[in-house]
Formats: C-alpha cells, structure tokens, sequence
C-alpha cells in the first residue's frame, strides 16, 4: 500500500434497513469540512481454555480466538448541514418559508436504517503518476458500505472552534453490492466503473486503491442514480 498524504473527500449514501442503497435525487451528500473519520475495531478477545496439574504445571493451554464485531466509526467534522445530518442519523431536516433547509431536529436513534461512508484520501509514491497511468493521481478508497445507529455527539458552543461528532456501528452483509458509483478503472484505458465484485458477506470494509478521483463536494443532496440504480 502506498502512503496516505490526507483525507480528502467523504461520501455518505443513504441505505435502507436491509443494507441496499436507496436510490433517488436526495440520498446522498459529499463534503470535506471534516477532520477525522476514525473507524475502531470492536471485537471480543474470546475465552482462554487452560489445563494446570495440582502441582502447579501448565498440561495445555490454548488462547482464546478474538470474534471481530465490526468498526465503531467517529466523524468529527464542521460542516453542519442538515441534508448531510439527517442522512447520517435520519432526523428530520428543518425547512424556512422559502422551503429551504435551516436546521435539523434532534429525536431518535434511527437503529432500522442507515448509511454508508466512502472517503479517499490522497496517497504518496513515485508510481501514483507513472508513464502508463490514466488517471490525474492515486487515491486510497475507503468503503464502509452499512453504518447503522447514527447520534450525534456531545457539543459544546463557545469563544473556540466547534465541531460536531457522529457516532455509528458498521453492520456486515448487506445489499451495497457493487455500489450506485463508478470508483475503479474497469479496464486498461482507465474507464471509470463500479466495484468489480461486491464485499462478502462477513466483511464491513474495504481498502483499495483507485485511479478514479473523488467526487466534488457540495451544498446540497446529491443523487443516487447509477450503477445498480441503474438495473432497479
């Protein structure tokens, strides 16, 4: 793996109780006023089985297997946008009189849906530019395709800068398959395309490498159209 210059871009895409992508002009959001997305392993270290003699000896010993649970994810970021908060924890957005988004409400935690997280982050190496490449640069691609139990954390408002904090858990499975988005080449001119196979099962993230730069942040929803949106 090459090495990570900086976090540049996150995308969240609404999904629905079944881990599927749901498509439709408002379900997704991109943004980079953020400063980390730390993603936290969950896992149980398991039992350790030991055998000891009445004399004291050790007869057998076996350490216990580690079961992973998943990633506990925290966003600490700046933007405070109410399409973007209301993806993430699926409260409701607060609209003036002019029907445009002024704030969001806080209600529930939204444990039956959920969303999932692309960023890229810019990589360093004398090969992410070589003679043979299509692209403008190199980018590791971070998916976590199912984060459910979206909540804000605490806030604090005052003379320093404020940030706000989102807490989830990833879920593994789902219906994410190959993606709505084109985020790999598909072939050597460099054309860009979905994933070219869908995350098992088991698994809650996935770490590539790619060629196909990062999508533009915006202001608003921006939509969930292509790829198996596409099929649907």
């Amino acid at each position: 793996m090459p090495l990570i210059a900086n976090a540049d871009v996150i995308r969240v895409t609404r999904v629905d109780g079944c881990g599927r992508p749901v498509c439709g002009l408002d379900n997704g959001f991109v943004f980079d006023c953020f400063a980390t997305l730390a993603m936290n392993p969950n896992s149980d270290d398991g039992d350790d089985i030991e055998y000891k003699a009445a004399n004291g000896r050790v007869c057998g010993y076996r350490r216990g297997c580690p079961t992973f649970r998943g990633f506990d994810v925290e966003l600490n970021f700046f933007d405070v946008n109410p399409q973007l908060i209301e993806i993430m924890t699926g409260n409701p957005v607060v609209f003036g009189f002019d029907n445009k988004p002024i704030g969001y409400d806080d209600c529930s935690v939204q444990c039956s849906s959920g969303f999932a997280i692309e960023l890229w982050a810019e990589v360093l190496g004398d090969d992410v530019c070589d003679a043979e490449g299509t692209g403008d640069g190199s980018w590791l691609y971070f998916l976590l395709p199912w984060v459910t139990n979206g909540l804000l954390g605490d806030l604090e408002v005052g003379a320093e800068a404020a940030s706000l904090t989102l807490n989830g858990a990833t879920r593994a499975g789902g219906g994410w398959g190959v993606g709505p988005y084109n985020v790999m080449p598909k072939n050597l001119a460099g054309v860009a395309g979905p994933l070219l196979t869908p995350l098992g099962p088991a698994c809650h993230r996935r770490t590539i490498v790619t060629t196909i730069a990062p999508p533009l942040p915006s202001a608003d929803y921006t939509p969930v159209t292509g790829g198996l949106c596409l099929a649907s």
